[in-house]
């Protein structure tokens, strides 16, 4: 691959990356309900996520959901469901919960959350699989990396540049809603934003 490949690769990554897609929107939507650094720690979860699509599609395992369609829709129904569980848990939460200070479990969970509903949507294996082979010379095989280790060089290089800009948006949209913290209207906007966020994700997960 050369460096003028890779150039292009990045650019058409991070162009993708800040679409405003539902993983943005998750991290984002994080962000400003609690901190930043609940932000980034979903965003952590979500690109850890990409380590098993990438391995999917290096590995040719997609071939399995041609063979067997109906697991393509039961992970996207589990996926959904999900996600809807997670809109009625923060449905239930008070309000004045998200403002708390979190605990290092938190984190932690936000970043269990972030990898199971990366994991549950099988779209973003469909979307490497049409995405990272275009990059993938055609000479691949005769040089000293074949396809398989091509896809977890761009899977690995995209993983990065995602997870810098998640971050990074994670930590100014969370940085600038701490100002509107104290006012009364906030709470109960960032909740309803939230589950609004979480159903629309879920929706797009379902769609064709």
């Amino acid at each position: 691959m050369t460096s003028d490949s890779l150039l292009y690769f990045i650019a058409a990554s991070v162009m993708l990356t800040l679409s405003p897609g539902p993983d943005l929107l998750f991290v984002i939507s994080q962000s400003v309900s609690n901190h930043w650094k609940a932000g980034v720690a979903t965003a952590v979860g979500l690109c850890s996520g990409l380590i098993v699509h990438t391995s999917v599609v290096a590995f040719g395992a997609t071939l399995f959901f041609d063979r067997y369609p109906w697991s393509f829709e039961l992970l996207k129904y589990a996926g959904a469901g999900y996600l809807l569980y997670i809109a009625w848990q923060v449905f239930r939460q008070n309000e004045k919960a998200h403002l708390v200070a979190l605990e290092k479990s938190a984190y932690f969970k936000l970043f269990k959350r972030g990898v199971t509903m990366n994991l549950l949507n099988p779209k973003v294996t469909l979307f490497f699989l049409a995405f990272l082979p275009q990059f993938i010379p055609a000479t691949a095989g005769s040089e000293s990396f074949n396809s398989a280790q091509y896809v977890f060089l761009l899977g690995t290089v995209f993983l990065i540049q995602a997870l810098i800009i998640f971050s990074s948006v994670a930590f100014i949209t969370g940085r600038l809603a701490a100002r509107f913290y104290q006012k009364p209207w906030y709470l109960g906007f960032m909740k309803w934003g939230q589950i609004v966020v979480l159903v629309g994700i879920a929706i797009h997960i379902l769609m064709p």
